[in-house]
């Protein structure tokens, strides 16, 4: 059935996100003519802008980020699903001045998107807001909410803000956005496992060895100091997407690809991770911060240094953990995460290690160590996925090599779609297999809980790593054996 034309209400729809991500998504929908015939798109913001200056704004974000440029014929038809709104955040009266405008479904589908772009601080009471004119109600066509992370700053604040919105709002209303698995490498990750039989019997501890998620950015903090030291790199990252990640990779293969089958199996996984005593967190999580160095040749300040940090901020920029998943697929297998600004390179991927072979067969013979093999799996810059395998090389010595099987997803002609259209799309169609549900949350909070507090009470130092480089060399304690080491390239000949 085709989808009915809706209503999509971006708060703070002047700002950064709306800008970068969420008008460039929405056109390029536009260009694959996704978007459901008569919908609308209401932005609201503080600015006081009449309708031609919002028009002429969103044309200027989107000569900035429209793939292969702008499509006279294109732009003219998503700009007449375009309106403006100005109204405070914070003014009640401005609610009820939008809920008359809703009102008029002449103008505007009665299925309506609330989509908060706007500071977590503000999620609760707008949508209180929202509540008291009568906006989240489904009498006639659907409501939906869509909340950016962070969800809560702790396992509190996170219960407490749903608590609110619990209060407003049926969970199947509310979208938590997670643009990581909007991802097409992610979503291939799926396909990968479960589409193919010959993975799934070496799919578990008996072969695998462990398995490493980075996150690594070349960029430091830029303007976003005052948000970024009250926050972390664990907060920022580790809680959020990486441990979305493992739970893609580690979780078993669900009923269907249905939304709550898919979600029930993550949760699984995250109740399954072994819980951290707060005596133990230094064997299980090294946090540490950029200082002075030298990122493409060029000289760049140490955290330190950035505009608005204060002078003895022990606020990590670089977070690593080692967690077990006790249950029958995974007990006693290490699962490794990192993620780290001002790094040697931008890059986020999933590297999976299996075990050595055995190492007699090749007695007296000039194959002195043989190489694991490794699944390896770019979600960004580069998408691809590897298989790294062990051949022969041409010659008549015994000598071998590391062979990479390409199973990328994209061919060279295939452009690639940003996260935002997946998840802005599956809004509209009401899939929700990719934004998380609020126990998924409220478990991920709980496993770092422990580093958070124990972090929070240890003002006195923390380690530094120069920036250009791939971090503390002193995380490497959290290895569990001598020849594991962190994979920090998708090419064999350099690990």
């Amino acid at each position: 059935m085709a989808n009915e034309a809706c209503t999509y209400v971006i708060f703070g729809a002047t700002g950064n996100l709306s800008r970068v991500k969420l008008m460039p998504a929405l056109y390029h929908l536009e260009v694959e003519n996704r978007l459901p015939e008569g919908s609308k798109i209401l932005a609201l913001g503080r600015r006081d802008w009449s309708q031609q200056k919002w028009l002429d704004e969103v044309k200027i974000m989107l000569t900035e980020k429209a793939r292969g440029g702008l499509d006279e014929t294109v732009l003219q038809r998503f700009m007449a699903r375009l309106s403006y709104h100005k109204g405070d955040l914070h003014d009640k009266q401005n609610y009820v001045e939008l809920a008359t405008k809703l009102a008029d479904s002449n103008d505007f589908p009665s299925n309506i998107a609330f989509y908060l772009a706007i500071s977590p601080n503000d999620f609760a009471n707008v949508t209180q807001y929202l509540s008291e004119v009568e906006l989240l109600t489904e009498t006639h066509g659907w409501r939906r909410l869509v909340i950016e992370k962070p969800f809560g700053y702790d396992l509190e604040s996170a219960q407490a803000l749903q608590h609110r919105l619990s209060s407003y709002l049926k969970e199947s209303q509310i979208y938590r956005i997670d643009h990581y698995l909007g991802k097409g490498t992610v979503q291939n990750l799926l396909v990968f496992r479960f589409a193919n039989v010959m993975l799934e019997p070496l799919w578990n501890r008996n072969y695998i060895d462990h398995i490493q998620i980075t996150h690594s950015e070349a960029l430091g903090i830029g303007s976003r100091a005052n948000y970024y030291d009250n926050a972390g790199a664990l907060r920022d990252m580790v809680q959020s997407h990486l441990l979305q990640l493992l739970t893609l990779v580690a979780m078993e293969p669900p009923v269907s690809m249905e939304a709550e089958s898919l979600r029930d199996e993550k949760v699984k996984v995250l109740k399954s991770i072994r819980n951290i005593p707060k005596q133990a967190v230094h064997a299980h999580a090294f946090r540490a911060q950029y200082a002075k160095g030298k990122i493409n040749g060029k000289n760049v300040n140490g955290y330190l240094q950035e505009e608005n940090v204060p002078a003895d901020s022990v606020t990590e920029t670089y977070a690593a953990m080692k967690l077990y998943i006790d249950n029958w697929r995974w007990r006693g297998v290490p699962i490794y995460l990192r993620t780290g600004k001002r790094m040697a390179e931008a890059q986020s991927s999933i590297s999976i290690c299996f075990r050595h072979p055995p190492l007699q067969f090749f007695r007296d013979t000039q194959v002195q160590s043989m190489q694991p093999n490794w699944i390896l799996l770019g979600i960004q810059p580069e998408e691809c996925l590897r298989m790294e395998m062990t051949v022969k090389e041409p010659g008549l010595e015994m000598r071998t090599r590391v062979s990479s099987l390409d199973a990328s997803f994209r061919h060279a002609h295939e452009n690639p779609t940003d996260a935002y259209e997946d998840l802005l799309l599956d809004v509209i169609e009401g899939d929700r297999s990719l934004f998380l549900r609020f126990d998924e949350v409220e478990y991920a909070w709980k496993i770092v809980e422990p580093i958070l507090q124990t972090w929070a009470v240890e003002r006195d130092f923390i380690p530094t790593y120069p920036a250009g480089s791939w971090g503390p060399e002193d995380c490497r304690r959290l290895f569990e054996k001598e020849k594991q080491f962190w994979r920090c390239s998708l090419t064999p000949e350099d690990k």
